[in-house]
């Protein structure tokens, strides 16, 4: 049905498409003839036949519009559009971190190909979704780069359009490189730190540390703190609170590339480190008993005659407190030119600190080993005695010195985590506190130096070369 207003002579409204003007004629003298035929009939029903005429006319939203150039508009209406490209970030974007998302996508079209490429003319790593739209940047930039996108892609309507664009990231001041201290894949004691060592100091200490992501399995509580660094750079520690469960899984995600460091300084690369916790095995060692006892869970596996320092002097005062093993040599040159030795050869050295304190074999000390205190800071063991320590030791072992009269410290080097309290521990963060957590006032000094002046150095490397003689 197509009804005909005499208003709008040229336009109907229908639920069924109007075909040519005569059509549209024929029905207006239909609905004519209706109105007239309406004229016979009883008001309300003329009326009721009015008004669904009038429906038609003054109502066309309730109808379909059907009008003289529709078909013209339609074809219009069905044109394929232009593609469009967007960049992100935007053509001529500069300073941008290497790390940010890179992608180029085509609306109303497609990509033919598409490239980002470096100054040098390489094609950066990327991925093109199924439907050719967008494309993904899937590997980071370089610092201080220049970046072009170059391609084409077509849109629905079939033309060409070129993919031309530029981006340039940002100019560090600096890189900050850093390293772990332990391997991928190592079995380490209970008592080992995780240390991070950077090759410079580091401004921003708490945007680094948030980036330092620590996850163990069974959970365990711990904390990152920030030690001085005798090497002119700057190190961070994290240390568990208590001793790891045996067993224990540990993984270290440092997302630092990409990373502002402060100053302008800029992280060199990510880095990550998996490690496991060994078998419970610790070491305790009272300077007045003149023994020392290995233990595991199952209980004492090895006791021990030895000998400590002779505490005549500071230098000769093994310290007190928690060490950590650190290395171990079955051969070992050792001097100390303030106890009038120099390049010494000795057997099964395990070295728990720094400041030139071993576990080692010294046949020379023999007589005193369990009733006196000879040495000049080492502990002092049979050949045997200390052949069987040493196959047991490893990387992270605790060492519990007790009964002695100066505590492990800074001044003593690298790993002295454990002589600081966990309040301190904490303080030591560069991020605040967990909620509640009053840590005390950390007064470690800004450097230390990585062996004290006055302690026995360390000459070289291992040996087979047996000599014998004096030692630690």
């Amino acid at each position: 049905m197509c009804l005909v207003s005499h208003w709008y002579p040229n336009r109907c409204w229908s639920a069924a498409l109007c075909k040519s003007r005569a059509d549209e004629q024929r029905r207006f003298r239909r609905y004519l003839d209706v109105v007239n035929t309406a004229r016979g009939l009883s008001p309300v029903s003329r009326r009721r036949a009015l008004s669904t005429l009038a429906v038609g006319v003054f109502a066309p939203n309730v109808l379909v519009a059907c009008f003289g150039g529709s078909s013209k508009q339609a074809e219009k209406a069905k044109q394929p559009a232009e593609a469009a490209i967007t960049f992100r970030p935007a053509d001529k974007t500069a300073k941008v971190l290497p790390t940010t998302p890179i992608s180029v996508e085509v609306r109303d079209g497609w990509f033919q190909h598409v490239a980002l490429t470096n100054a040098d003319g390489k094609v950066i790593p990327g991925s093109l979704s199924r439907d050719r739209t967008l494309y993904t940047v899937t590997e980071p930039l370089g610092y201080d780069g220049t970046y072009t996108w170059s391609g084409s892609a077509v849109g629905h309507d079939g033309k060409a359009l070129p993919v031309k664009a530029e981006l340039t990231t940002i100019a560090p001041t600096k890189v900050i490189d850093g390293g772990f201290q332990l391997a991928d894949g190592q079995t380490v004691g209970v008592a080992a730190p995780i240390i991070i060592q950077f090759d410079a100091p580091i401004a921003d200490k708490a945007a680094v540390e948030r980036a330092l992501k620590i996850t163990t399995q069974p959970p365990v509580e711990g904390s990152w703190a920030w030690l001085p660094d005798e090497v002119g750079g700057a190190r961070v520690h994290w240390r568990s609170r208590e001793y790891y469960p045996a067993g224990t899984k540990v993984n270290v995600d440092a997302r630092l590339y990409g990373l502002a460091f402060g100053d302008g300084a800029y992280g060199k690369q990510d880095m990550s480190l998996s490690f496991d916790i060994g078998r419970r095995q610790l070491v305790k060692a009272d300077v007045g008993s003149h023994r020392i006892q290995v233990l595991r869970d199952e209980g004492v596996i090895m006791d021990f005659p030895c000998s400590y320092g002779e505490a005549d002097k500071p230098r000769n005062v093994t310290r007190n407190g928690i060490h950590v093993v650190s290395e171990k040599y079955s051969d070992f040159y050792m001097s100390n030119p303030a106890a009038g030795y120099n390049h010494i050869h000795e057997r099964w050295a395990v070295r728990i600190s720094n400041n030139g304190e071993f576990i080692h074999a010294n046949p020379s000390s023999a007589g005193a080993q369990g009733n006196t205190n000879v040495t000049n800071g080492c502990i002092n063991l049979s050949t045997s005695d200390a052949q069987q320590y040493f196959g047991s030791a490893i990387y992270g072992d605790p060492v519990e010195v007790t009964g002695s009269t100066i505590e492990l410290s800074y001044s003593d080097g690298d790993i002295w985590d454990w002589a600081v309290n966990w309040d301190t521990w904490v303080g030591m963060s560069a991020l605040p506190p967990p909620s509640g957590a009053k840590p005390a006032p950390v007064s470690i000094p800004r450097s230390a130096p990585a062996t004290p002046h006055d302690a026995p150095t360390l000459s070289g490397t291992p040996t087979t070369t047996a000599s014998p003689g004096p030692g630690g």
